[in-house]
């Protein structure tokens, strides 16, 4: 019995662990080339440092994936290559929009780390993801006080708070259609505050995707997305129009016409599906749990449903060029 406690154990990975450096592998893969190309495009010294440190940690993730697949003996996922970027070729963004890119990248991490971390057991597995939270908790931090410095940080809204402890004692509450509407809480303000800025964003990288994009399918793929945020950002503002809420906005995303694309499609594609994708419906979601007006709660459901609709055409557009990598799958034991 002691025997077996002072031992240690080469634990084999589980189904979770396996999906989750998988995952990360990919992600990183896909950072790495977006962090080539803005460090060799990027001017501002001070923003440069900031990506040479995200690109030194997503290096750094790639090799450690790599010897523990090699060592678990699991097949290496091609991910994104060099073939996926161009870092030699123009200028297209802003120094001040490509600080919102690697802001919402952290994002993403912030949103898919925490829950790896928590999905897995083995120590190795789990150092891996506790370190890159650490580094993108530090990261951000940094972003922040740079866009603080710079005066380009987008400020969720203020509002005056009335300081009363109240209980809510009829339906009228949730509703959000008819006479007598309460106002939006808080935690509606800051959620709708929250997908909107992430509108604003995605807005620009559609519009700079549909012009980079080679191929026609593609070019009107992402043109069909930015015409999608357009819809979101006029739903959602509209509530806290009617609140006379103001909402902050950027006026520095800038895009540059160039003649070749530093990405190739297949990148674009990866980012939309992946960081527009996935890390959009986590963040209705969340927007949808925490409100109870019933309209806001409506308007949500809907953008939902319309987001599932252009992602599944991104996952067969995808399918379709053959750029959409298989996770490892279980041995099949019905034959």
């Amino acid at each position: 019995m002691s025997q077996t406690k002072n031992m240690a154990p080469s634990e084999g990975l589980t189904a979770n662990e396996i999906s989750n450096i998988w995952s990360s592998y990919l992600k990183n893969s896909m950072e790495l080339k977006f962090f080539e190309y803005f460090v060799a495009s990027t001017a501002n010294n001070e923003i440069k440092q900031v990506i040479e440190k995200m690109l030194n940690q997503s290096q750094k993730n790639l090799n450690e994936l790599k010897e523990i697949f090699s060592k678990e003996n699991l097949t290496i996922p091609l991910g994104l290559t060099d073939e996926d970027v161009r870092a030699d070729t123009h200028k297209i963004f802003s120094d001040t929009f490509i600080l919102y890119f690697c802001f919402d990248l952290t994002m993403l991490s912030l949103s898919t780390y925490p829950i790896a971390l928590s999905d897995c057991t083995r120590k190795d597995i789990r150092d891996h993801h506790q370190v890159n939270i650490e580094f993108t908790v530090t990261i951000q931090n940094e972003i922040v006080n740079l866009m603080l410095s710079q005066g380009v940080y987008l400020r969720p809204p203020q509002v005056a708070i009335d300081s009363k402890v109240e209980f809510a004692d009829t339906m009228i509450y949730l509703n959000g259609f008819f006479g007598g509407s309460r106002p939006v809480n808080t935690a509606e303000i800051a959620n709708l505050s929250r997908v909107i800025h992430r509108a604003q964003f995605s807005k620009m990288v559609f519009v700079a995707f549909s012009k980079l994009a080679k191929t026609k399918e593609l070019k009107k793929h992402f043109s069909k997305g930015r015409d999608e945020i357009e819809k979101v950002l006029d739903s959602l503002q509209e509530v806290l129009e009617k609140e006379n809420i103001p909402i902050s906005a950027s006026g520095d995303y800038k895009i540059s016409d160039v003649e070749m694309s530093p990405f190739s499609d297949k990148l674009m594609l990866f980012f939309v599906n992946t960081c527009l994708g996935i890390f959009c419906f986590a963040m209705i979601s969340q927007a949808m749990t925490s409100s109870l007006r019933t309209d806001i709660v409506l308007k949500l459901d809907e953008i939902s449903d319309d987001m599932k609709k252009y992602y599944g055409k991104s996952i067969l557009l995808a399918i379709k060029e053959k750029w959409l990598e298989q996770p490892p799958q279980a041995v099949d034991r019905k034959v």
